[in-house]
């Protein structure tokens, strides 16, 4: 019993003995914690301010200013257990591996992720811009970690993983400050050119959104023996895109009922 007692004494009188020997070792690895830590802080408030132009990506700025905090104070946490002694390339081997097995398991999510950081710094778009990818078009309402959100023009609520976006072509309707509206009429062979001319310019002339530089571009595209593919492609604000396209559709209907000017009629031919 005695030498039961004398053993466990002795047991742990060895190891209080080296928890003093590796007192100074364990301050130096809270100071390099604490450093870290001071370090990971001063780095999150620097990237805020540098990054504080990317307002329309608030939530990807955030989550990339979190995940380097996070790299650096798991950096100081290594460094401490080096300095302690211990063998840090084992621990990194494991985290590697447990990285490569969650890679995997979650390659797509990862993918969206990776997608997102290509959004924010190449910026296709922005918040408030009107874009379709996809076939699907509508107005980017959010830009989130993993996916977009667009509203269409009939008040739909579309989300888009960023993965898709950044792998498809994608229209931005809205990024420049000018668009051309594209006006094609199919009229009857025998419609006099100069009048289409004339209602034309005078339609665009009045109309105080359409632009007088870029020049209109109004010609014949094509014919053949039933009809005349008629253009008239005016240049305008991108705000005043819609209200102008529909007020002059509707315009060129009133001149062309008013001209006797009939649009061509298409034969179809059906399969015997």
């Amino acid at each position: 019993m005695d030498n039961t007692i004398e053993k466990q004494t002795s047991i742990l009188s060895k190891y209080f003995n080296m928890f003093i020997d590796k007192i100074p070792e364990i301050i130096l690895a809270f100071i390099i914690v604490i450093i870290g830590i001071i370090i990971a802080k001063i780095t999150k408030k620097v990237l805020n301010k540098v990054l504080a132009k990317y307002k329309n990506s608030s939530g990807l700025i955030g989550f990339l200013i979190n995940f380097i905090q996070f790299i650096i104070i798991i950096l100081a946490i290594m460094q401490a257990f080096t300095s302690l002694g211990m063998n840090t390339t084992s621990l990194a081997a494991m985290l590697g591996a447990a990285g490569f097995s969650i890679g995997l398991a979650f390659k797509e999510i990862l993918s969206n992720l990776g997608a997102s950081m290509i959004i924010l710094f190449f910026k296709p778009f922005n918040i408030g811009d009107f874009i379709m990818c996809e076939g699907l078009e509508g107005e980017v309402k959010e830009i989130q970690m993993f996916s977009t959100t667009i509203r269409t023009v009939d008040n739909k609520h579309i989300i888009i993983p960023n993965f898709n976006i950044t792998s498809n072509p994608v229209i931005n309707y809205t990024s420049q400050n000018i668009r051309r509206i594209d006006f094609m009429f199919n009229v009857e062979y025998g419609t006099d050119v100069q009048n289409l001319y004339s209602i034309a310019n005078r339609l665009f002339k009045e109309d105080k959104r359409v632009l007088d530089s870029p020049e209109a571009l109004i010609g014949i595209d094509s014919m053949n023996n039933d009809m005349i593919k008629f253009i008239a492609k005016p240049w305008v604000k991108t705000e005043d895109y819609w209200q102008t396209y529909y007020s002059l559709m509707e315009k060129f209907k009133e001149e062309f009922d008013k001209e006797k000017i009939n649009m061509a009629k298409v034969s179809v031919i059906t399969p015997i």
